[in-house]
């Protein structure tokens, strides 16, 4: 039996040496409270200890090296102007020496008097006329023998980092004999899978083999994320996601929606509220609604489209039926611009059908606030648009059958949530004008459904791309100044509003006397997040008749514009947006019958991967090769708001390098959901990956 002293990957990292009540709720704070979450906790690279350079030759700058020798000559001074305390000397193996220095580290001085050889690691940097001096290294007793490994090196951890994280790990890695696989062996059989506390031993504790040749490359093989046991962390992960979502399914499953009827008079109102045909996909995607909202299980479905592809429309088809079925109906979108642009655009097609629109956002007077949530809690208001405001506790519905949510990649599945429960089982729809790579809209939106809207309505015409350098200002200014005389609007986009002393980003109130002189007798506007709903309205309609010509404006301008007269679009710093959320951009232009432009103004100092991911937007219109580009690009974090589903994020799963293992593990979720065997799997995985458990209710 084990000792009632072992320590236990359960137990609190309270256990610990040196984890007292002020450390332990500075982890607790960071999600770490047991000692599993320290194992999993993992290295991001490691050092190559083992080998003992001679000083007796130069060594090679940018190097990091191990020395051991003595360090003489050791002195402390104050630099002035950097504010900081310097630590200097030289270090002597008995054949050769090099210079020394630690920056704000002055216990260092009085540590060095204490010992006599020392070893010490850390990188060869060039120091004042070229010479060449170790910087910052760590300092390792001889007599402690540390040095003689290959050594974990960890990312802080609320605050807590290098030696003294480290030291809290080893203390953990006792436990591992208590970490439990919770994969059956006929998983990890099937996709060759090592046990898992063989990875986690090697990932923190490794050992390196003799020969300098299998030295070298077991040291190179450590560094690669594509490890055996990376790999095995990472499909964990991604199983105890889809397992979560399995787990959403089933639940949703068992629950009863309101259910339409779509006969032939509820077909004929469809169509009526339309002033235009559906294309072929706009079509099919109205037919796997229908289908959906004639079964009493719960729709959840993804509407999948490119920017101008007819999303709202079939939206507005779905909250329809959900209306004539005698339900109510809310559209959640992300910002009040564009809920306020929704309210425009259905408020003639549903007036047809003797329908009001509703808004409801945080901004409204109060007394609109009141009226709005007695008429949803009375029923006297069937269809509500609104923001984040809607799913506030205050907010209630008699009667609420169908939840849209527009910009889906805005909220994340728990906003979503938020909504879902002010009902009882009501359908969803979900949009998003940002095309996400089927990769992630598997693993993200695995309790969705997906409809695929693949076709542009007739008459779209692609926006030609290009990008441009500040010093061509001149030449562009007389192109908007020639497009503007002809008819066209345009649309000038900046990352901020207001300048930055400490960055040099361009700013729309810095830019905005420049645009005046250089188009004299332009009416220009300005929109942005900090005017009021009054001053955005006034902006956003002016711009729409052409009583203003040229619109000035931050991201606000992403989404809910819809101006067909606007063909061209300039968007300043682009470097510093998303490639997605540039495409997004881009479709505000080419809505009608001109020819259009996105011009995108970067500075020629702007890095090679920033000029790559330009060049992708100049090469593709598609929105779904430009959302691959981004998520390979950038990842996914900024790209769907994976970070935003339960209380964590991926830490293992890479979801641009691990596509197979995704496949695999929803794969795995759904056979063992129909067997009836997910509950267990489920459980084991949870103990280490919270998110299999963390599953909205509902």
């Amino acid at each position: 039996m084990p000792e009632s002293n072992a320590l236990s990957p359960w137990d609190p990292v309270s256990r610990l040496k040196g984890v007292g009540p002020k450390t332990g709720a500075k982890l607790a704070a960071a999600g770490v409270t047991r000692v599993v979450d320290l194992i999993l906790h993992l290295p991001h690279r490691y050092e190559d200890r083992s080998q003992v350079v001679s000083l007796r030759r130069p060594l090679a700058a940018d190097r990091w090296v191990m020395v051991r020798g003595t360090v003489r000559s050791v002195r402390i001074w104050r630099a002035a102007r950097r504010r900081m305390r310097i630590v200097a000397g030289v270090v002597e193996d008995g054949e050769g020496s090099i210079g020394v220095v630690w920056f704000n580290q002055p216990w260092v001085k009085r540590r060095l008097a204490q010992t006599g050889v020392v070893s010490l690691y850390g990188p060869v940097r060039r120091g004042r006329g070229e010479v060449l001096q170790l910087v910052n290294p760590d300092i390792t007793d001889v007599e402690q023998d540390d040095d003689q490994q290959i050594v974990p090196v960890y990312s802080s951890l609320a605050g807590i980092g290098g030696k003294r994280l480290r030291g809290l790990i080893k203390q953990c890695l006792g436990a591992l004999e208590g970490c439990s696989d919770p994969l059956p062996d006929v998983l990890r059989r099937r996709f060759a899978l090592p046990e898992l506390r063989e990875c986690l031993r090697e990932l923190h504790a490794p050992v390196p083999p003799g020969e300098e040749t299998d030295r070298v490359r077991y040291a190179a093989g450590l560094n690669s994320h594509r490890a055996a046991a990376h790999r095995r962390l990472a499909f964990d992960e991604l199983l105890a996601f889809a397992c979560g979502m399995e787990e959403w399914r089933s639940q949703r499953e068992g629950l009863t929606s309101p259910v339409c009827h779509i006969d032939t008079e509820s077909r004929h109102a469809m169509r009526s509220i339309l002033p235009f045909e559906l294309t072929e996909a706009q079509q099919r995607t109205v037919e796997e609604i229908v289908l959906d909202l004639e079964r009493p299980i719960p729709m959840a479905r993804l509407i999948q489209g490119d920017v101008g592809s007819g999303k709202t429309a079939v939206a507005a088809l779905a909250i329809l039926m959900m209306v004539e079925a005698g339900h109510q109906a809310a559209l959640m979108a992300p910002t009040e611009l564009l809920a306020e642009q929704h309210v425009r655009t259905l408020q003639p097609m549903f007036s047809r059908v003797g329908c009001d629109v509703d808004l409801l956002t945080s901004s409204l007077p109060a007394a609109e606030h009141r009226r709005v949530r007695r008429g949803l809690e009375d029923r006297s208001i069937s269809l509500v648009v609104g923001t984040h405001a809607l799913f506030q506790e205050a907010v209630r519905f008699s009667d609420l059958g169908l939840v849209v949510v527009d910009e889906q990649h805005r909220f994340g599945v728990v906003h979503r949530q938020a909504l879902v429960e002010k009902g009882v089982a009501p359908n969803v729809l979900v949009m998003t004008a940002t095309p996400i790579p089927r990769t992630l809209a598997l693993t993200v939106y695995g309790d969705l459904d997906v409809s695929l809207i693949d076709q542009l309505p007739p008459g779209r015409r692609p926006v030609t791309t290009v990008v441009r350098s500040p010093r061509d200002t001149s030449r562009l200014y007389n192109f908007l100044r020639s497009e503007l005389a002809e008819g066209g609007r345009a649309y000038l986009v900046y990352p901020m509003i207001d300048g930055n002393d400490d960055l040099e980003v361009p700013a729309l109130e810095n830019r905005r006397g420049v645009v005046e002189a250089e188009l004299p007798g332009v009416n220009i506007g300005v929109l942005h997040g900090r005017l009021s709903r009054a001053e955005r309205e006034e902006m956003s309609r002016g711009f729409a008749r052409g009583d203003l010509q040229a619109l000035l404006a931050t991201t606000v301008v992403e989404v809910g514009i819809d101006v067909p007269e606007a063909s061209v679009i300039v968007i300043e710093g682009p470097e510093r947006f998303g490639l997605s959320q540039l495409h997004q951009l881009r479709g505000r232009v080419g809505r009608g019958n001109r020819r259009a432009w996105c011009v995108l103004l970067a500075d020629d100092s702007i890095g090679e991967d920033a000029r790559r991911r330009l060049d992708v937007l100049c090469e593709t219109s598609d929105g779904f090769e430009v959302a691959e580009a981004d998520l390979a690009l950038r990842g996914p974090g900024e790209l769907t708001g994976t970070r935003q589903w339960g209380p964590g994020s991926f830490r293992f799963a890479d979801l641009v390098r691990d596509q197979a293992l995704v496949r695999d593990a929803r794969a795995v979720a759904g056979e063992w959901s129909a067997s009836s065997r997910i509950d267990a799997l489920r459980d084991g995985l949870a103990r280490y990956h919270p998110m299999a458990s963390a599953v909205p209710s509902g």
